[in-house]
């Protein structure tokens, strides 16, 4: 793997990374106490950047806390490395980041280049895809495992990122030991414009987990958690529950929670449930 560039960052809110700049949300309509990111107490926070042999290119990512158990987070559609910071989903699980009982590793996407890029042909997203996961299997986990002696990984995501937790976790469960998908697009087949082969397959939980049969797996996924989180409102609900649904069938332990209260497909629904489930 290669070896990161890495330093702490102040907590300006409206610091410079990288050539990037950031502006902290407006938390005024969140679940959580309207705040100025500059204003919150100090955790241990790092940014690291290397090239990506899997990608070819610069990746960047950000570690908050030094200790417990490590969660990989994935962000929404196209997602960036810093969302979760700037749309309050680490502060709030900042106490418990705080006390050393979590510590997250915040990844960048490629899904520009993968399933929403229109500009090339299915075949060359889903080939992207693959490129993203072995940049996680390959260069990430280690990276996490050498940072964080847990013998758990937790991934997480939220919308198209719940995705991604979901079925990296589904695909390795030898890696991951449990998935909090919250608000999860569990389906993406849509953004193949029809085309299917083999990887595609492979790589869309509600189609191969129903077809499911190596037992090796199986112990696995019963050793492992996953809490499929939705919301009355959402528009992700009906593919959670089917995903749930196949789980089941399987006798898969997972857990549907489908949040009343208007709760739908938004950053303060998935504060509410960083705070409730991790």
């Amino acid at each position: 793997m290669a070896k990161p560039l890495s330093g702490e960052i102040s907590g300006d809110a409206n610091r410079r990374r990288q050539g990037f700049r950031y502006q902290a949300m407006n938390l005024s309509d969140a679940c959580i106490p309207a705040v100025r990111l500059a204003t919150m107490r100090p955790v241990n926070r790092e940014y690291h950047k290397w090239f990506s042999p899997a990608l070819g290119r610069d990746m960047e990512l950000l570690v908050f806390g030094h200790g417990g158990t490590p969660a990989l987070t994935f962000s929404t559609s196209c997602g960036r490395f810093f969302d979760f910071e700037d749309r309050g989903m680490v502060y709030a699980v900042q106490d418990r980041i705080e006390q050393g009982h979590l510590q997250l590793f915040c990844i960048d996407s490629v899904d520009a280049e993968s399933w929403y890029n229109h500009t090339v042909v299915p075949r060359a997203r889903i080939a992207r895809h693959l490129r993203f996961e072995q940049y996680i299997l390959q260069e990430v986990a280690p990276f996490v495992r050498y940072r964080n002696s847990s013998d758990n990984l937790a991934a997480v995501g939220c919308s198209f990122g719940g995705y991604h937790a979901a079925n990296i976790a589904l695909r390795h469960p030898g890696i991951f030991t449990s998935i909090l998908s919250m608000g999860g697009l569990i389906d993406p087949s849509r953004f193949l414009s029809g085309y299917y082969d083999q990887d595609c397959y492979f790589n869309l939980p509600t189609h191969y987990m129903p077809n499911m049969h190596d037992e090796s797996y199986f112990r696995l996924y019963r050793r492992n958690s996953c809490i499929l989180a939705t919301g009355i409102n959402d528009v992700c609900r009906g593919v959670n529950e089917q995903m749930a649904h196949i789980l089941h069938s399987r006798e898969i332990p997972c857990r549907l929670d489908v949040w009343g209260d208007g709760a739908g497909h938004d950053w303060s629904t998935w504060q509410r449930m960083m705070q409730a489930y991790l």
